[in-house]
């Protein structure tokens, strides 16, 4: 299986964004903290993310004003400190995410 191109991790990253804010439309804080299904997919889905933006070349983010290291980082901490993971922070991350996704949408349009 070939790996996938940096569009394509973009486009993957968008379909995390998408399938995120899907899994917490009409959710509330409370509801989030009590549904460990929602939880699993919305953390799986911050995973892809922080994945595919570590395969996407630097030079081409370094264009764009987003804090990257952000997702990487989260994808990170899910995977290392998962003993640790507060579910509010998740829920209000799954919630921050309109200018990750404007970004690279904008990178998919100047980039490739």
């Amino acid at each position: 299986m070939a790996k996938p191109t940096p569009k394509e991790r973009i486009e993957h990253i968008l379909e995390a964004i998408r399938l995120i804010k899907s899994f917490v439309a009409e959710v509330d804080e409370n509801a989030f903290l009590h549904d460990v299904k929602i939880q699993s997919a919305v953390q799986y889905q911050f995973l892809i993310i922080g994945e595919a933006i570590r395969h996407v070349d630097d030079s081409v983010l370094a264009k764009y004003q987003y804090p990257w290291h952000i997702p990487r980082s989260f994808r990170n901490f899910i995977i290392h400190v998962y003993h640790g993971i507060k579910m509010e922070r998740v829920y209000y991350a799954a919630l921050d995410l309109d200018e990750l996704e404007k970004q690279l949408k904008a990178i998919l349009d100047n980039e490739f």
